[in-house]
Order: C-alpha cells, then structure tokens, then sequence
C-alpha cells in the first residue's frame, strides 16, 4: 500500500474490484467497478448528442484515432453502451484507462493507514460487501441509472463505493433532507457525497482557513504546516463513509425505485412549469382575435 495509491497489475483484478486511474498529472482520478471480461462499468455525466458521457466518449475517440479511425472499439463492439437518460456506462479496461496506470481502491483499512495517506479517493475505513455484490449493484445501475452526476455530491467514486458497500447518506436513502417529506426534486443523490477526493479538494481550503487561529500558537513555518495538515486529516477522516453516522444500507432495487420515482417527479414538475408558460400564450392569442369576431358580427 503505497502513500499516494494501490497500483496493481491486470492480472491482479478479480471482477467486483473497485479500480480506479489518475487523469491529468494526478489532478484528479476516474473510479469504476470490475466487472470481468475486461470490462469497466463506472459513472459520468448523461449522454448528450449521441455521445457515450462525457469520460467515456473521450476516452472511446482518442482510442479510435490511435487505432487508424475503426468504426467500434477494438477490444469489444459493446464499449460505450449507456442508456439515453442515465451516466452509467460500460467501456471496455483500454477505454477507463485511456493509457493511464490502473490502481485498486482499498477497503478496511486502519485509521492510521487511512490518515498516513497523503491523497483522498485511494481507501476507505469501510468494510466491503463481497464481490459479486458489487458486480450486482454495478450491472443493475447501468439500467437503471445512478441519478445526476455532481463532482462533489454524486460523482464517480461515490458511484464506485455505493457498488462496493451499498451505502448512502440517509437524507439520498429516505428523500431530500428537508423534513418535508416530499422527497424533493433535486437531481443529486445526496447533500454530502462519499468522494474521498471530493473531500480532499474542499479539505484543503477548508483546513487553512480553520487553523488560521491555531497558527498563532505554532512556532514557524513548520509548526504552522503541521497545523493546517492536522487539520486536513482530520476533515478528511470525519467525512470517510467508514467513520460518518448518517449513512445507512440501501438495496440496489430500492435505490433504483427511488431514483425513477424522484425522475418522474421532475419530470412532473417540468411540464406543470412548461404549461404555465403556455397558458398567458393562448390567453394573448384568444385576445387578439376578439376584434375580428366583433367586426364580423357587426357586418352581419
């Protein structure tokens, strides 16, 4: 286990792996689920204009034009399938890693493992469900969708760490959060994701501004670095989806259900907006033709 992430070898990964690659320079990393025939399902935005995500329509196009412009993906005619109205996709290993190095996502680790990390989005202090649940998980919500991508409330590696676990905040699990018990018509999962990287990227801003006090009893620059560090690991342990009390256990069908539920309801609420805006329209249109009526009266 290294301090930065888990590389492993292909011939390492067992289907219900939770496997992951880092994007630009170690910026950021894209996560998905293993699962088996060298196949990645994971999550990105919603396809648009015939696109297969975002993530995926890159990775599908710079490997196509690497490979002299073939019609489909080399390693299996199915890489990219994605439903119209979701951000699951299924893309072949090449494709996920788009020549980046493929890590393993680490689960159960200790505390002190977990804060020795010096990234967010590489462990977790959370147990695992076995392996073919997550294939399950993974495999059902490429049908039925995993709600809109956010980067920092629902994106990737939530995706990846529901599959694995099967859990979610309890305000994603039971509705909006509100206390209204509409289950609202938001479009994320959640109020606060279970992204480790996530956390990392709000830590770190988070972190200098909180330990500013703090820095006035540290003596130099190294006392001061200690501090905002301190700080950092523990934001980033108190928000890991292993240590955090408002999360609970949802079943894939449950979610699903849920997630279609909460779709139909903007959907709903789209066209009562829409036929709103229609109704001043008609009015307009029935106003104007009331001279016409008159005059033709008149005539008579």
């Amino acid at each position: 286990m290294g301090l930065l992430s888990h590389r492993v070898e292909r011939s390492e990964m067992r289907p219900g792996d939770h496997i992951y690659t880092w994007r630009a320079g170690y910026t950021y990393s894209h996560h998905g689920i293993y699962v088996g025939g060298s196949k990645v399902v994971h999550f990105t935005r919603k396809k648009e204009a015939g696109t297969a995500g975002l993530d995926s329509a890159i990775a599908v196009s710079s490997l196509l034009l690497s490979q002299g412009g073939a019609d489909e993906c080399p390693t299996f005619p199915d890489c990219g399938f994605q439903l119209p109205d979701s951000g699951v996709v299924l893309t072949c290993l090449d494709c996920f890693l788009r020549g980046g190095a493929l890590h393993r996502f680490e689960y159960g680790v200790p505390a002190a493992a977990f804060l020795a990390k010096l990234r967010g989005g590489t462990c977790t202090t959370a147990r695992a469900d076995t392996s073919d649940a997550a294939v399950r998980r993974a495999m059902h919500l490429l049908q039925n969708g995993f709600g809109d991508y956010d980067v920092f409330e629902n994106n990737c590696e939530d995706f990846a760490l529901y599959c694995k676990t099967g859990l979610l905040p309890a305000a994603a699990a039971g509705g909006d959060g509100d206390g209204d018990g509409d289950g609202g018509t938001g479009t994320g999962i959640g109020m606060i994701g279970r992204s480790g990287q996530a956390a990392s990227a709000v830590g770190v801003p988070l972190a200098a501004l909180f330990s500013t006090p703090f820095k006035l009893l540290a003596a130099g620059p190294l006392g001061m670095a200690a501090v905002t560090a301190g700080v950092y690991c523990a934001g980033r342990y108190i928000t890991d989806i292993g240590v955090r009390k408002d999360v609970v256990k949802v079943e894939v069908e449950d979610l699903a259900a849920h997630l279609g539920w909460r779709r139909a309801k903007a959907q709903e609420a789209a066209a009562a907006v829409k036929k709103q805006q229609q109704q001043p329209e008609k009015k307009k249109a029935a106003k104007s033709l009331l001279p016409l009526k008159r005059k033709r009266e008149i005539c008579v």
